[in-house]
């Protein structure tokens, strides 16, 4: 009999996003009538059409397609050099970062990138996540068995979680013992908080002095707007020697449903073999690229290349801006209800703790139930999470201006 990956059976109930949809799914089958009256704030899945400029490129490449000498079959599984390219110099270069092309590895999902960089590191690191955090850094080291089983509470054992509170601004402390990698997020998802330079530098000074490695997510990079604010990790110095930063197309292109995305993998950054000799990631992370992923298509690459035109840079400005105008609206609603919010500033998402002694999914029904509004329940992303709910500002305007009137209605 053929032996399955035991690790799957510690995972606590569904993943996140599943069982939202799971609920919903029942609520509308109950509630027909109130399914046309829907409005979904909970899942950050974009609502507005692609950019012209990238719809554009893309039917150019379909039609590139079309003719013999002009067609496309297996792409470099990095992502083709004119993307590479065009992010390197428009997203690091251009800011006085150092990044070559071929330290950037194009992908179809920074979600999946998140999971798949778990393939070139062992299996007794020290890993130590944000808390609240975003599902996929937990659930997919459960199922690369780098955990212990789940507690009551949810927490893996062998997981150190770094607590993310209002007193710290939902950005973690350096912790007080050593580990060997760290998950940081930044615009964050869920609490829509942001890293400090001076928070950044001490992580990068920690991961130095413990050889560890920091995989930092910045997939909500284009949402920040504070003069001050990094947008890249590798503007803290020294720190192409311990982090690997991620970043999609998703958000700031609308590509959720095209999937494209990247890594940033510098060829200075080394990490320990068994034998304590020391190894460069960049040529492993090449390698796990080459043999398990076939390269994102050429007439996606095409699109994404295009949101670094001029007006492919106007568009997503555009898009950023219709977001982040309802996340300004949908947070005073919110906090003009008496609730404490955090967020929607310099990211799409605000956080907002409930009232007290209602549990995240108690408030999650019942705004579906009253209001039928579909939230995110803050314990779904961690211990820390519980008493919070997350609030996405992806969506219509006009679904944005109803939200706001169906907020402002609650009686806490």
């Amino acid at each position: 009999m053929a032996h399955l990956n035991s690790h799957y059976l510690k995972l606590k109930a569904g993943y996140l996003f599943p069982e939202i949809g799971r609920r919903v799914k029942a609520f509308t089958e109950a509630n027909p009538a109130a399914a046309a009256r829907l409005i979904r704030c909970g899942i950050g899945d974009v609502t507005e059409p692609l950019p012209a400029a990238a719809r554009e490129a893309m039917h150019g490449a379909i039609a590139d397609l079309g003719q013999r000498e002009t067609f496309h079959g297996y792409g470099p599984e990095g992502g083709y050099e004119f993307l590479r390219h065009a992010i390197a110099k428009s997203d690091y270069r251009s800011r006085g970062i150092e990044i070559s092309d071929d330290e950037v590895f194009v992908s179809d999902g920074s979600k999946c990138d998140c999971a798949n960089v778990l393939d070139i590191f062992g299996n007794d690191n020290r890993i130590a996540v944000m808390d609240p955090v975003y599902p996929v850094y937990v659930d997919t080291n459960v199922m690369a068995g780098h955990t212990g089983p789940a507690e009551e509470s949810g927490v893996y054992g062998g997981l150190l979680y770094l607590p993310c509170t209002p007193e710290n601004g939902f950005m973690p402390e350096v912790p007080g013992e050593p580990v060997d990698l760290v998950y940081l997020c930044s615009p964050n998802n869920p609490t829509g908080a942001v890293a400090t330079r001076e928070r950044l530098a001490e992580w990068v000074e920690f991961a130095r002095r413990h050889d560890a490695v920091i995989l930092y997510d910045a997939a909500y990079e284009a949402y920040i707007s504070g003069p001050d604010i990094p947008h890249s990790i590798y503007e803290i110095p020294g720190s192409r020697k311990c982090a690997i930063e991620f970043r999609s197309f998703s958000k700031n292109g609308g590509f959720t449903g095209v999937r494209c995305a990247f890594t940033v993998m510098p060829k200075e950054l080394e990490c320990r073999a068994t034998n304590g000799e020391k190894f460069p990631l960049h040529p492993l992370w090449n390698r796990r690229f080459s043999t398990k992923f076939n390269g994102v298509s050429y007439v996606t690459q095409r699109g994404a290349e295009a949101l670094y035109s001029e007006e492919g840079k106007a568009q997503v400005s555009a898009l950023v801006s219709h977001y982040m105008e309802n996340a300004r609206i949908l947070r005073e609603a919110v906090a003009a209800s008496g609730l404490d919010v955090y967020g929607g500033v310099n990211a799409p998402y605000i956080w907002v703790r409930g009232p007290k002694g209602i549990t995240s999914w108690e408030i999650f029904d019942r705004l579906l139930q009253e209001q039928h509004i579909v939230v995110t329940p803050g314990s779904g992303f961690g211990r820390s999470g519980e008493g919070y709910f997350r609030i996405s500002a992806f969506n219509s305007r006009a679904n944005a201006a109803e939200a706001v009137q169906r907020f402002s209605a609650i009686k806490w």
